[in-house]
């Protein structure tokens, strides 16, 4: 006979980038981000801030698998969370019901946790509105989960088409989120410095009257550009 798994698997204990890496990438916009890691890394274009107003996000990644209709892992992850944490909740993009809404997002808050992920949906707009905390999901439902689990908490899962590990970094704008995997932090860093000196650079010419760009014209007037008119 099989055996029946946990309700909740949990793992409470991962390495976390320490605070001097965290606070380097405050303020970073997500596209520049993206750019420093060779033009990937974020998650699917679904998933969104739920409000504009709330949606600069910057923490740590402490992941937790529900599954679809379910979101008795959320409470483990609200029990494993420190301050900083985002608590990123996976339902294999489950649509038919939300996954968390304004009272557990106020008691993540009440925890310090940075904020909440998931490529599934939530509920309570106005709630989650007033609590403050920043929300990035792929909708909104009013259909309530389930707390059966089973379900995982500190273990890496796939959400909106990128892996994400306990204890990664994660950027959010309006454009999005960004992961940066936490041994590659400081690598992403160094190549951000260079990405934000050569956008400083052709933001300053674009304001003088910048039509193209070298690199575009070189490419028109070689023979590797036909034109057929």
């Amino acid at each position: 006979m099989i055996e029946d798994p946990p309700l909740l698997t949990i793992k409470r204990r991962f390495e976390r980038p320490s605070a001097e890496i965290i606070s380097a990438f405050s303020g970073v916009p997500v596209s520049q981000l993206v750019d420093a890691m060779g033009g990937r890394g974020a998650l699917h274009h679904a998933i969104k801030p739920l409000s504009p107003s709330s949606s600069v996000l910057v923490g740590v990644a402490l992941t937790c698998y529900c599954g679809p209709a379910d979101n008795l892992a959320v409470f483990g992850a609200l029990d494993a969370a420190l301050s900083g944490d985002v608590i990123v909740a996976a339902t294999d993009s489950f649509a038919g019901a939300a996954v968390t809404g304004d009272l557990v997002l106020g008691m993540a808050r009440n925890k310090g946790v940075a904020g909440f992920i998931t490529d599934g949906l939530v509920r309570d707009v106005i709630g989650i509105e007033a609590v403050g905390l920043p929300v990035y999901c792929a909708g909104v439902i009013a259909n309530s989960p389930a707390r059966n689990g089973p379900g995982t908490v500190g273990f890496p899962v796939v959400l909106g088409g990128v892996t994400i590990s306990p204890g990664d970094i994660l950027v959010g704008d309006r454009d999005g989120v960004a992961v940066v995997p936490r041994l590659e932090a400081e690598t992403v860093l160094a190549r951000l410095a260079v990405v934000r000196a050569a956008e400083q650079d052709l933001d300053a010419k674009v304001g003088q009257g910048l039509e193209m760009p070298e690199f575009a014209n070189v490419v028109l007037k070689s023979d590797r550009t036909r034109f057929v008119d």
